[in-house]
């Protein structure tokens, strides 16, 4: 059986830069994708996104990024994967779905159904698409109406003549928002008081607390989390209607609508009649097919070896430095990724270059 340098899982921004880098160094590797076709998560966004809207795409190596436009994003970033992935005949395999990682002697081997792939090292990049979070709360499955995630974001049309409530704090809700207050009734609440940045932020410093989690074997927190929301000029209208006046949580679901415990809030009624929930409330890392390695700390999250020259160049797990994550906590945007992917091959070749006893010292 053949055995690779490297197996990268993952072919989204941070698993094609990866790929590049690996391929400009000579690196034997192979590129597994779940996807049939190019794009990685942009394929999946909804319609209604557009280029103008995305908050920013980073360029891959060597390629510059698309342009804001009036065009669909799930069209024209998987074309731009695409192209770039047969422009630099990148070893992209697919539709591969990985279901484990294993470790067997200094090697880990990559299993997907029947198919297996052996290699010394792994670049992960499967990103967080895949791994919706939706929280519990009391009644839930009592609702009578229609509840969705950002995953399932049809557009807004399908909300039209529906009141909506919209739960979530970050950049998809208050662009959720702002879509749907100009056509039809919101509402929005989320746990914390939302903080919005208005005066800029310093990117390297906010991106450097996230870091400050993954160091710690946490799990990552959204880089909006530390850098706060701000809204663009299509949300405007939004704000004029009084669609980002916010209310904290309820406390539970019922089968026409949402209660809160308090019965005479400050804000007003403790019951809000809706049609529609729509779960703007993130994604979790899509890890678990890293599970027999044992990555994960007893905080929940996987530590990472970090440097102090660029804080989304932390890639390797301190548990198993086999293993580079790429697009994971400090690296979790599209410019993080393309700068992981290059820290990632160089960890590889690093790990090549040493004796094979010391590789098997770190596969422990």
């Amino acid at each position: 059986m053949h055995i690779y340098d490297t197996v990268v899982i993952g072919a989204g921004q941070a698993g094609l830069s990866a790929s590049y880098h690996l391929a400009r160094r000579g690196i034997d590797h192979v590129v597994l994708d779940a996807d049939e076709r190019p794009g990685g998560a942009w394929r999946h966004r909804w319609d209604s996104l557009t280029m103008a809207d995305v908050h920013g795409v980073a360029d891959l190596p060597d390629a510059p990024a698309p342009g804001g436009s009036g065009e669909r994003a799930n069209v024209v970033v998987p074309a731009w994967f695409g192209d770039y992935e047969a422009s630099h005949a990148l070893p992209v395999e697919r539709p591969v779905r990985v279901d484990r990682v294993t470790s067997e002697g200094e090697l880990l081997v990559v299993h997907a159904g029947t198919r297996s792939w052996r290699a010394p090292s792994i670049v992960n990049a499967t990103g967080t698409w895949t791994r919706p979070f939706v929280p519990y709360y009391p009644g839930a499955d009592t609702f009578r109406g229609e509840q969705l995630h950002t995953v399932d974001y049809p557009g807004p049309d399908h909300f039209r003549g529906k009141r909506v409530l919209v739960v979530g704090g970050g950049a998809s809700a208050v662009q959720f928002l702002g879509e749907l207050a100009p056509i039809t009734e919101t509402l929005w609440v989320t746990r914390r008081e939302p903080v919005w940045n208005t005066g800029g932020f310093d990117g390297r410093a906010a991106v450097g607390r996230v870091l400050d989690r993954v160091r710690e074997g946490r799990p990552p927190a959204s880089v909006v989390s530390v850098t706060g929301l701000a809204l663009r000029p299509q949300e405007r209208l939004a704000e004029s209607l009084g669609a980002y006046r916010r209310r904290p949580m309820f406390t539970r679901i019922e089968p026409h609508g949402v209660r809160w415990a308090d019965p005479a809030p400050a804000w007003g009624a403790s019951f809000e009649r809706v049609d529609v929930i729509v779960w703007a409330t993130g994604f979790r890392p899509a890890v678990d097919h890293l599970a027999p390695l044992h990555l994960r700390t007893p905080y929940g999250g996987i530590a990472l070896l970090a440097g102090t020259s660029d804080v989304q160049t932390a890639v390797t797990a301190a548990a198993d430095p086999r293993v580079q994550l790429v697009g994971y906590g400090p690296s979790a945007s599209t410019i993080g990724a393309s700068r992981a992917g290059r820290a990632a091959a160089l960890a590889v070749r690093r790990l090549l270059a040493e004796p094979a006893p010391v590789r098997a010292e770190a596969a422990g």
